[in-house]
């Protein structure tokens, strides 16, 4: 008998695994970490515990955290060590926090879902004892430069394969590892930006501080439960090369939005009356590019922001600012973006169940695509394993308001472009040189490592998506496990291409309209059309045309979604209401 409870009722999980615990007297055995972990994020049912050693498989996403109705699994917390180094005087506690954070922080203290508290956020670290408060979207900027770069190079010299993936969320890097090896070669090299802030602080930062980089202990502030496992890969120690003082680590901790909560409420502090602070200067400043890293979509859309002005010399297209293809919650999206002479392919997956219908569909027609953006957890990082909770019936909400809260956000900076940061400008020119530099490669790129072996058996066995029977019925797949629905509802349906759309104007009215999100035309009629004739997609991928009105000038603009700035007085989108 094998030290794991069946498969079939639970989500089996080691004692040792660095991202998510069980605490075994608070299981119900309800088994709805099985469920997300099977059919959302495709692992579950991907290997057999007899060829394993008795060994779960684990990408670390904790998705079984996230619905976990008892708490039974929680994220494997570093809390303690976090608090002694705030109280150690010896030591220099440094935060660096992620986008996501600060518009679910808010929710752990009863404020309304998707509020942005990134001041109280920062106030709220000081008070608990850190000595600098960093931002990670400045890394974020970083990562954009560099896998920017990276693209360029790619479509230009052909050095490497196409399409590139990007590299930023741990839990697909492992995905990749354990059951596509082969895909590692299109994988950017660029670390994400939690593995590049961390060599950048123990370095650059600490030297211009005056700093000891042996006394600095770092620390995540992120979403996300794989960061746990990212952070203790054998790499992620640039510093300890660079310095030459073994056993260095470039981020020592990772702690998630709920073990901050936590902290928080064991300290007795009330989130709601603190007053904001900002970011402690030097790698504190980031761009919009580096604000909507969070959302699905949302590095793609900064790496194309970059790489149009990479290759032309030339100010990116107001369209890239709202790129609406890779935007939304589509769980595969696709776009097609023209910079130059390059027509790139681009698409957008999160949920890893996804990555093996989207590789399937890929095969099967045999497509061309340039770039690819992934991300594990529903909506992106803002639904990472490390988020406060919410009942089933409550996740499409909280979902959809920090998405909405980081493109707000976005939309309201100046600074919306990641290698116009003057701050990352500066550390270029003093530290790194230039993007894809021999420092730069050495203290901001990575190589993956072929996994596949903890399979115990071929990968390739497992390439396949899976359909699941549960009591007599097919079970959920894709979001719709995480989210609660019908497989189908608010997504496009893989049997019959049915969407459900929002009706704008009567049915059977002529001047009803629909875009495609993938070329931009548009077709006027009842319904949309069942091929669009420019790119010839399916009806799938056509949304209704609403009418926008600006509250405060009057403007009246349609489209799919309201201008990110209104062309009379500049207000942004939260202006526009619809109107028939």
């Amino acid at each position: 008998m094998g030290k794991h409870l069946s498969e079939s009722i639970r989500v089996p999980i080691e004692a040792d695994n660095p991202a998510i615990r069980r605490i075994e007297n608070l299981c119900i055995k309800c088994g709805q970490c099985r469920d997300i972990c099977r059919d959302y994020i495709s692992v579950l049912g991907y290997y057999d515990l007899s060829k394993t050693n008795d060994t779960a498989v684990c990408i670390h996403c904790g998705q079984c955290a996230n619905v976990c109705p008892v708490s039974s699994i929680t994220e494997t917390p570093e809390m303690d060590a976090v608090i002694a180094a705030a109280k150690d005087p010896d030591k220099v506690l440094i935060v660096s926090t992620s986008p996501s954070v600060r518009v679910s922080l808010g929710e752990a203290f009863g404020m309304q879902r998707g509020s942005f508290v990134e001041g109280k956020m920062i106030a709220l670290l000081r008070k608990l004892g850190a000595d600098y408060v960093l931002d990670t979207n400045f890394a974020a900027d970083m990562t954009i430069v560099e896998e920017a770069s990276e693209l360029v190079e790619r479509l230009t010299t052909h050095n490497k394969p196409l399409p590139q993936f990007t590299s930023c969320c741990p839990a697909w890097v492992k995905f990749a590892e354990i059951y596509y090896p082969e895909l590692l070669p299109n994988i950017s090299s660029a670390k994400s930006p939690i593995g590049m802030q961390g060599p950048t602080i123990k370095t650059y930062f600490a030297k211009k501080m005056g700093i000891d980089p042996k006394k600095i202990v770092n620390v995540a502030l992120t979403p996300c439960t794989a960061k746990k496992f990212e952070i203790r890969r054998g790499e992620m120690n640039a510093s300890a090369r660079y310095l030459d003082l073994p056993g260095l680590r470039d981020m020592d901790h990772v702690i998630t939005t709920r073990e901050l909560a936590d902290w928080a409420k064991k300290a007795d502090i009330d989130f709601s009356t603190l007053e904001d602070s900002k970011f402690d200067k030097l790698m504190g400043e980031a761009s919009g590019a580096g604000v909507i890293f969070g959302n699905t979509g949302g590095v793609m859309e900064a790496a194309v922001r970059t790489a149009y002005e990479f290759v032309t010399h030339e100010p990116a297209p107001k369209e890239l600012y709202t790129l609406e293809p890779v935007r939304g919650m589509q769980e595969i999206r696709e776009a097609a973006v023209e910079i130059g002479t390059l027509r790139l392919q681009l698409a957008v997956i999160y949920g890893t169940s996804n990555v093996r219908r989207f590789l399937s569909m890929a095969k099967e027609s045999g497509k061309h695509y340039d770039f690819i953006e992934v991300m594990t957890c529903p909506g992106g990082c803002i639904g990472g394993g490390g988020q406060p909770k919410a009942d089933v019936e409550e996740r499409r909400t909280m979902v959809d308001s920090r998405i909405e809260s980081l493109y707000k956000r976005d939309a309201q900076m100046k600074l919306r472009k990641s290698h116009e940061n003057p701050e990352l400008k500066q550390l270029y020119e003093e530290f790194y040189r230039k993007p894809l530099s021999p420092i730069a490669e050495e203290m901001l790129h990575t190589s993956y490592t072929d996994r596949s072996g903890l399979l115990g058996e071929d990968a390739g066995k497992y390439k396949t998506l899976l359909t699941f029977d549960v009591d007599g019925a097919e079970a959920k797949n894709g979001a719709a496990a995480f989210f609660g629905e019908e497989t189908g509802k608010n997504a496009r349906s893989e049997r019959t291409g049915n969407y459900n759309y929002e009706e704008v104007t009567t049915p059977g009215s002529a001047t009803r309209k629909w875009k495609c999100r993938v070329c931009g035309y548009i077709y006027e009629g009842d319904n949309p059309p069942a091929e669009c004739p420019i790119c010839h997609m399916d009806s799938s991928y056509f949304d209704p045309v609403k009418k926008w009105k600006c509250r405060i000038c009057g403007y009246i603009c349609e489209d799919v979604n309201p201008p990110a700035d209104c062309p009379i007085c500049h207000k942004d989108s939260s202006y526009f209401d619809e109107i028939e």
